[in-house]
């Protein structure tokens, strides 16, 4: 009698949630290997919004005569994004010290030509509830603030004043390198190895050449970075056909018109030279393995020691987001999914992907398993990271 009740309430809860909620996917028989190709039975056909001629948020790129790029999308608001984008990275640094775009990183929103000190940019940008941000990767630096929509025209005039004017007096090189140093420290001392396996994998697949190269300053090198280095970088990379004014939630007109006013006819702090350093290489995929072992027994924040675990990450070559298959790829990133054992929540955290259900969910001495997908413009890297304990390496 319960057997038949518990088939009846079964039957009931198919009937009215559907085949997806009736499926036992902790379990590991009652997950079905269904095709990628083909239609989950019993889905909906999708109803899709239709989107007003007036929500249609469509960029508006300009070139200006020095060749800087301005692009916009006007979404209406109080508030605005601009930011200057360089095609400058740790790939461009074959010619120079690996570390510099890690130090320009560091010294953006430092003192300029108009601003004595970084607290007078802050309070500038504070009067039109504004705040900045740089960020470096391997192929682009972006010098970023959000500010309200009023006080666009001192964004921008702030903007250029930092990427083409900034001091880089002495005290702040060496106020640099002192945070490049504890950057570095925290880097090889901190529980999450995410960051470091990146590094690694980049260097294993693209040895000694383009994103291959040292996305963190070497140690080594910290010292061999000064005015004049930066200057020389800066005067063959930081040039207007190499940037991007982008703008978001603002009129492009508007934007055009400040960028001519403060980035046209502009002359940089390292003067007018030739770019006949700029690197042109594209990047070479090698292959290869590169370890590390690391002593955590130290790192612990109290008194129970940090878990022994051996992190290991896979990367395979992909594209460069300029291809076709540039989507799918991040699609197949998406369902591979993945993350911590212990982290995975509840429905829209991921614990129905491909490496929570075919790794996690079925090996329990499995810590993490997270894929990621890193693109650039001439080459891509697919990544496994897996974490486990040392005995188990061989299983993985």
């Amino acid at each position: 009698m319960v057997a038949h009740m518990a088939k009846i309430r079964s039957l009931s809860r198919l009937q009215r949630f559907g085949l997806a909620a009736y499926r036992r996917y902790s379990s590991g028989t009652g997950y079905p290997n269904i095709s990628l190709s083909t239609a989950l039975p019993g889905t909906p056909k999708p109803v899709f919004a239709t989107v007003d001629g007036q929500e249609k948020y469509e960029t508006k790129i300009t070139t200006l005569e020095n060749g800087l790029r301005v692009a916009s999308q006007n979404k209406f608001g109080q508030f605005c994004t601009v930011g200057i984008l360089v095609n400058s990275g740790s790939r461009h640094e074959t010619k120079y010290p690996s570390g510099i775009s890690h130090f320009l990183e560091k010294l953006a929103f430092s003192s300029t030509a108009q601003y004595g000190s970084k607290d007078e940019i802050l309070l500038t940008l504070e009067k039109h509830g504004g705040i900045c941000d740089c960020q470096t990767s391997r192929d682009t630096t972006m010098y970023a603030v959000s500010a309200e929509v009023k006080g666009l025209e001192t964004v921008v005039n702030l903007l250029s004043d930092v990427v083409l004017q900034p001091r880089l007096t002495d005290d702040e090189i060496e106020m640099t390198r002192m945070a490049v140093r504890f950057e570095l420290e925290d880097l090889n001392m901190r529980p999450d190895p995410e960051p470091l396996l990146t590094e690694m994998i980049h260097a294993a697949a693209y040895r000694g050449n383009t994103v291959g190269l040292p996305r963190f300053s070497p140690l080594e090198n910290i010292d061999k970075i000064d005015q004049v280095v930066l200057h020389g970088y800066l005067r063959n990379y930081y040039s207007p056909e190499r940037m991007v004014l982008a703008g978001v939630g603002i009129e492009h007109d508007q934007l055009v018109e400040c960028a001519r006013k403060y980035l046209l006819g502009v002359k940089p702090v390292w003067g007018a030279g030739k770019t006949g350093n700029v690197d042109l290489s594209v990047a070479q995929y090698t292959g290869g393995i590169v370890k590390s072992e690391k002593d955590m027994s130290d790192v612990s924040l109290g008194p129970t020691p940090m878990p022994e675990l051996t992190h290991i990450m896979i990367g395979l070559e992909s594209c460069s987001f300029l291809e076709d298959d540039f989507i799918p790829f991040a699609v197949l990133n998406m369902m591979m999914g993945g993350g911590g054992s212990f982290s995975a929540g509840g429905p829209g955290k991921g614990m129905f992907t491909r490496l929570y259900l075919n790794v996690l969910n079925r090996h329990h001495w499995m810590y993490n398993a997270t894929a990621y997908h890193h693109s650039y413009e001439d080459t891509g890297l697919l990544c496994i990271h897996a974490s486990a304990d040392p005995r188990q390496v061989r299983k993985d």
